[in-house]
């Protein structure tokens, strides 16, 4: 968690109510067979629910994180970038960074149309791996946690990071969520995806999960296009928080914004 708690001495909310982080799958808002193809109403829906919550007042600060779906993983996959292999070519890094703002930007967009005063952080420009890809990634977060502190929603996305031998590689959303969440004290983690939860072998979810190798052979990755991980990938990061964190579909985003559980708990 190198870069996220001595960044936090700057923050001028120090005593307010500890954040919600919240990541918004990119196989839930985008299309993610079909390249740079948003899934209009499920965008709209999420939207919906933060803005409901909001307003509400059942969430008072909020960091959303959204996934790279059919945007940033098209982009990724066809020049051979992943969270391990990076590139030096700068048509590369502005194909994907190019992609995944674009995305950003219809997040952003339709989260202020419904009164969410959200504003993007760009993890390209801030975050590094200076140990290489096998390495800690550094996410300074003076500004999310300022930006929070300011009434904002700051609003992150999967993206290229500088990394180290390596030129620039691949971030996920979902070890974003996990620096974010340390790194602004998060007392709850959510990340709504196009399942009801991380499944066992039966095809039936989890109630919860406090142990990896406990669940290991029921996890499998992703069946569609993702640099990422899919779902290990996902439990693994989720498990290293402090805070307790609940995979979900759809329909648990709402009653997960009210304080309710939903899905998979994850703790």
């Amino acid at each position: 968690m190198t870069g996220g708690e001595a960044d936090l001495d700057a923050d001028p909310a120090d005593d307010a109510t500890p954040p919600v982080v919240l990541k918004l799958g990119g196989s839930l808002i985008t299309e993610k067979d079909s390249p740079e193809t948003l899934d209009d109403a499920a965008l709209d829906a999420a939207c919906d629910a933060v803005a409901d919550a909001l307003a509400a007042g059942e969430v008072d600060r909020l960091v959303v994180v959204h996934g790279g779906g059919s945007f940033g993983h098209h982009h990724a996959s066809e020049h051979g970038v992943s969270t391990t292999d990076g590139t030096r070519d700068a048509d590369a890094v502005a194909a994907v960074h190019g992609a995944m703002k674009r995305l950003n930007a219809q997040v952003l967009e339709r989260l202020r149309e419904r009164g969410v005063p959200a504003v993007p952080v760009h993890p390209l420009s801030l975050a590094a791996r200076p140990e290489g890809a096998d390495g800690g990634l550094d996410l300074p977060l003076g500004s999310t946690a300022t930006l929070l502190g300011e009434g904002f929603v700051p609003v992150l996305h999967g993206d290229g990071v500088a990394t180290a031998g390596d030129g620039v590689t691949v971030v996920s959303g979902d070890e974003l969520v996990v620096e974010l969440a340390a790194g602004v004290g998060a007392r709850r983690v959510g990340v709504c995806s196009t399942v009801p939860g991380v499944f066992d072998g039966e095809g039936d979810v989890i109630a919860e999960i406090d142990d990896f190798d406990a669940v290991a052979d029921a996890l499998g990755a992703s069946d569609a296009t993702d640099v990422s991980g899919g779902m290990a990938a996902k439990v693994r990061e989720l498990l290293a928080l402090d805070a307790p964190a609940y995979v979900f579909g759809a329909d648990g985003l709402a009653p997960f914004l009210r304080g309710e559980g939903a899905g998979t708990r994850i703790d």
